[in-house]
């Protein structure tokens, strides 16, 4: 665009046709917005409503934005002139006038004279002369406004094409007023040697483990190896019965390599401390949303950023006594305290705890003990078969194959595991309650273990065990184990009694008081401390692991491998085809860390043949509206999901702006601009965050929907903190937003999903590095089956639906006159492939392309591929500390 065209074009023949405008993406196709005079002959017209600093012009909702438009005529003959508003979107929103538009001060008479239309008649424009013309564009609603201008002169077409963008005040109270730049490479000094620093003082009372966790230190020649990008052989062969733990120590160890890589991203420059009493502070941006994740007993190094010593004078380690919002505070040497100025500015190093990693080393070691049929069950001599235990539920809400999942149960003896798989909403969580409470009811002997992938999923089965009153759940028989680093504010009053702490601080009691607790609930990471207290292999005759899909198999090993003995009765629950293990290394991803170990017993043909001796599948969602779980069971689940929802239409007839009552999903198609600001490499889009806004007001006002009820997932870290600062501003802070993973295991009546992206070239860089939602249809999956009622996508289509999932969503709204917003694109054609297969990345974007865009590593384009997404951590930081 932007070149003359042929008058007499086929697509434009005449003066009076008129176009349509679909989506013109002016960041990929940056001729619509490059005009070279010298390139179009003679005739010299101006560019209305340039770009500023790379993006289209603002204009308010309501208001009229005007600019004019300059044709010189430098041909030395007369020519004709036709001027024409070719194509708009959205339509007829731009005029054209040979005046002004007047103010809205004009006088009564001027404005009267004003005469704007979409095109212009026959004008003859003299050699040498200048006419000026006035382009006028009044939106009526939020969104990219585009439009094209056709110049007829003489035999020749001149082409313009304007973009503006239109707001609102939430809009532009968003906008940046730093503009993106890439961060500089962090300068990193050596910490081989340092001034130790002063440690938090131990907890009254607390003692030594009976098993201490040692140190596992990655050996210097796999460091090497793996830092030079080579993968050891034994992750080349395969996972294997003779190398099982050999396999999984060297992923673990490209693990954590990839770890220290991400925590080196968070370093800081040119920062100061404050003087705090006895403490220094340091404010960290980022920390109240746990990136980096700090905690108490954790420590930092400090050096002067005007440090003339440079390699020769040693940093001081300063640790950790308290976290408080976006601030440390710290206790160094008593002599770095000394020589310490407020105006004095540091470099700052991070460090992550590794004791996790350390768990994870020592699950595996002790998975060498754990017999063979719970790691490699098809290789069991013969057929396991379950002889069922007669079932008289305690919930009278369950269905066949719950019953028949927990008669199984309870007549398992042991080793293989047995697995409750099934889509979200089926009643996993509350199959393995009722498997529980059915347990301590009937075998009084029994003692049983409970794992989750998080504190609030684990929360959560304690919640349900005890609202069950069928059952009364004695309180000196169940106790919830929690990590010392787990905020005491965290945990629901009503559930403090059952946890063990000292001075606000969370401990794991002694194996004496630990052995008389029937039911134990922890997280798959703090299990490891009930070996630690002593806890004998064998102790627990049941081990439930719920969230099983989002563990890692060597996280899932925590509490087997060091407390399972071969008649311990493991359980698993969990959905394959959810989001799966959180992990930074790509390459541990690819070669099997990114597997769970749920998944991988599904490749054994006792499981995938779905022998109900050993696994069984829940099929009935009592969660969401059939229409919303249409696509998710004709994609993933081979279209055998049983919707079960009772009074399906009560509340999409409460919901006033939906155009089918009948039909509980919309689509609102908006063209927004993603933007980056400062040096943040995370994507936000405002003009979604207004359009989000709208629609919760819009929810809210009837007065029969709370803040509780809804939720907002977006993919990016920054349209994440854009919408929680609007909606706090407006008083909303209830309302959860938050990425894809934090609400995994979630629901809410109504979810809006922001999807942020607007442009293609950025979409082509998310499909490469499995950012954001396109290309993932795990993440898909989860994100559009949280809603219970409502489903409402707030995105631009012209871009989602590049993705077939995303596109087969449009247009199934399409088709249900479920629609509403800018022009839809071509309908895309894409193979039929009902379900999806494995091997889907989930990605959390701002740990990859920060470390990207700051240039932290060498070899950018080639490194980039070796990071891979890490959780939200309000989600991830719970479980893994």
């Amino acid at each position: 665009m932007g070149t003359v065209i042929d008058k007499w074009d086929d697509e434009c023949s005449v003066i009076e046709d008129k176009g349509e405008i679909a989506f013109i993406d002016y960041e990929d196709d940056r001729s619509v917005c490059s005009y070279n005079p010298d390139e179009e002959g003679p005739f010299v017209i101006s560019v209305p409503f340039p770009f500023v600093e790379g993006k289209p012009q603002s204009v308010i909702v309501g208001e009229t934005a005007v600019d004019s438009i300059t044709l010189k005529n430098n041909s030395g003959e007369p020519v004709d002139l036709w001027t024409k508003i070719y194509a708009s979107n959205p339509e007829d929103t731009f005029t054209v006038s040979l005046m002004k538009p007047p103010s809205g001060k004009s006088e009564v008479d001027i404005s009267q004279g004003f005469l704007e239309s979409f095109k212009l008649e026959d004008r003859m424009l003299q050699p040498d002369e200048t006419l000026t013309i006035w382009l006028s564009c009044k939106p009526n609603g939020i969104g990219l406004h585009t439009t094209i201008v056709h110049f007829d002169i003489g035999e020749d077409r001149i082409e313009r094409v304007i973009f503006l963008l239109a707001e609102d005040k939430i809009s532009q109270s968003l906008a940046s007023n730093k503009p993106y730049s890439r961060g500089t490479r962090k300068k990193h000094f050596d910490v081989d040697t340092y001034v130790v620093g002063s440690r938090p003082a131990r907890v009254t009372g607390q003692v030594s483990f009976q098993n201490r966790l040692p140190k596992y230190a990655i050996p210097k020649n796999m460091r090497e190896l793996i830092e030079s990008k080579q993968i050891p052989d034994v992750i080349q062969e395969g996972l294997t019965r003779d190398n099982y733990c050999s396999y999984f120590e060297t992923l673990v160890i490209m693990e954590e390599i990839q770890l220290e890589v991400e925590m080196r991203s968070h370093h800081m420059e040119n920062v100061a401390m404050r003087k705090r009493g006895q403490f220094l502070t340091l404010e960290v941006p980022g920390l109240a949303e746990r990136r980096p994740s700090l905690v108490h007993g954790d420590f930092i190094f400090v050096k002067l950023a005007n440090d003339n010593g440079g390699d020769k004078t040693s940093p001081y380690q300063g640790f950790i006594h308290r976290v408080e919002a976006d601030e440390v505070y710290l206790k160094f040497a008593q002599d770095f305290h000394l020589l310490h100025r407020d105006v004095n500015l540091y470099n700052v190093q991070f460090t992550y705890n590794r004791v996790n990693m350390r768990r994870l080393y020592q699950a595996i070691d002790a998975a060498q003990g754990l017999d063979m049929e719970f790691l490699f069950p098809s290789e069991s001599s013969e057929k396991r078969l379950i002889e069922s235990t007669p079932l008289v539920p305690i919930s009278c809400n369950l269905n066949e194959e719950q019953m028949c999942s927990i008669e199984k149960i309870l007549g398992c003896k042991g080793a293989p595991p047995y697995l409750i798989h099934g889509p979200p909403g089926t009643g996993k969580t509350m199959t393995l309650v009722e498997a529980i409470l059915q347990l301590y009811r009937t075998q009084k002997n029994s003692r049983i273990l409970v794992c989750a992938s998080s504190n609030s999923a684990a929360d959560h089965i304690l919640e349900k065990l005890l609202s069950e009153k069928t059952v009364e759940v004695q309180e000196n028989e169940v106790f919830r184990l929690n990590a010392t680093s787990r905020s005491y504010e965290d945990v629901k009053p009503h559930h403090i009694r059952f946890c063990f702490f000292n001075e606000c601080v969370f401990k794991c009691p002694p194996v004496s008081a630990l052995t008389r607790y029937r039911i134990i609930i922890s997280t798959y990471m703090s299990a490891s401390l009930l070996y630690a207290e002593g806890i004998y292999c064998g102790h627990f005759s049941h081990i439930f692991l719920d969230e099983a899909g989002q563990a890692s198999e060597p996280e899932s090993m925590i509490p087997m491998s060091i407390l399972c003995k071969k008649e311990t009765v493991v359980v698993l629950a969990g959905d394959p085809m959810q989001l799966g293990p959180v992990l930074y290394s790509r390459d541990a991803e690819t070669y099997g860390l990114g597997k769970s170990y749920l998944e991988r017993l599904f490749e054994s043909a006792f499981y995938y043949t779905g022998d109900e001796n050993y696994v069984t599948k829940l099929v009935r969602n009592y969660r969401c509206h059939p229409e919303i779980l249409y696509l998710p069971s004709k994609l993933f689940y081979e279209e055998e999901l049983i919707a079960c929802k009772d009074d399906t239409s009560s509340f999409a007839m409460s919901v006033n702006f939906l155009p089918n009552k009948e039909f509980p999903i919309l689509f609102y198609g908006i063209q927004g601009c993603d933007e980056r600001e400062g040096s943040n490499p995370s994507w936000f889009n405002r003009i979604e965050v207004s359009k989000v806004v709208e629609v919760i007001e819009r929810l809210t006002a009837s007065g029969n929907l709370s803040e509780e009820d809804i939720g907002v997932i977006t993919p990016y870290r920054q349209q994440v903190l854009k919408l929680k600062k609007t909606l706090e501003s407006l008083d909303m802070p209830d309302i959860k937003v938050g990425s894809v993973e934090q609400f995994q295991g979630q629901e809410r009546q109504v979810i809006i999903i922001s999807t942020v992206r607007s442009t293609i070239k950025h979409n082509d860089f998310d499909r490469r590095h499995c950012l954001g939602f396109l290309s993932n249809p795990r993440r898909f999956n989860v994100a559009v089956t949280r809603a219970i009622s409502l489903l409402v996508v707030i995105g631009n289509p012209h871009i989602v639906s590049k993705d077939e999932y995303w596109n087969k969503l449009l247009w199934r709204c399409a088709d249900n006159n479920s629609y509403q917003g800018c022009a839809l694109p071509e309908r895309q054609g894409y193979p039929d492939e009902d379900r999806a297969e494995g091997g889907f990345l989930n990605r959390h974007e701002e740990e990859l392309v920060q470390n990207f865009e700051q240039g932290d590593w060498s070899g950018e384009s080639s490194q980039i591929e070796f990071v891979k997404p890490v959780k939200d951590e309000d989600e991830w930081s719970d479980g893994w500390r």
